[in-house]
């Protein structure tokens, strides 16, 4: 059942790592320009009152955000061997989304530098927005 509020055009992420692994399954769809993430929220997502945490919100928006900046890059000619660390990371939650919802990040990467990429988001559940978030890393 869940598997029919994933929209089209995202599979299963690419990237795995022991501090999503709880979350899984999470999903992406890479566009010209950026990556977007999201998941169908349950349990492992959500506080005690069924809302899903910020905690959650801001990591993948920051996970997001890095990899959009990585595109951004990539399609500059720049290739990212290093990655990217996150130097400063801003979330403002607007509302909240409910157990059995689609959490979508969008990012958007706002400038890559020579050595520092700054990037923002918004958070959608179910086509709502609940969160902003802005981001600043740095080139390794």
């Amino acid at each position: 059942m869940a598997e029919a509020l994933v929209p089209e055009g995202f599979e299963r992420h690419f990237r795995r790592s022991a501090l999503t692994d709880p979350w899984e399954p999470l999903y992406s769809r890479k566009l010209e320009d950026r990556l977007q993430m999201g998941l169908v929220l349950a349990e492992p997502h959500c506080n005690s009152r069924g809302l899903v945490h910020g905690g959650l919100i801001a990591t993948l928006a920051d996970n997001a955000m890095g990899l959009s900046c990585v595109f951004a890059l990539a399609n500059k000619g720049r290739e990212v061997g290093g990655g990217l660390v996150t130097i400063s990371l801003h979330t403002d939650y607007l509302g909240s989304a409910k157990l059995g919802q689609w959490l979508e990040i969008d990012p958007e990467p706002v400038k890559v530098g020579g050595s520092i990429c700054f990037a923002r988001a918004i958070i959608r559940g179910d086509d709502k927005p609940i969160a902003m978030a802005n981001a600043t890393f740095k080139i390794l």
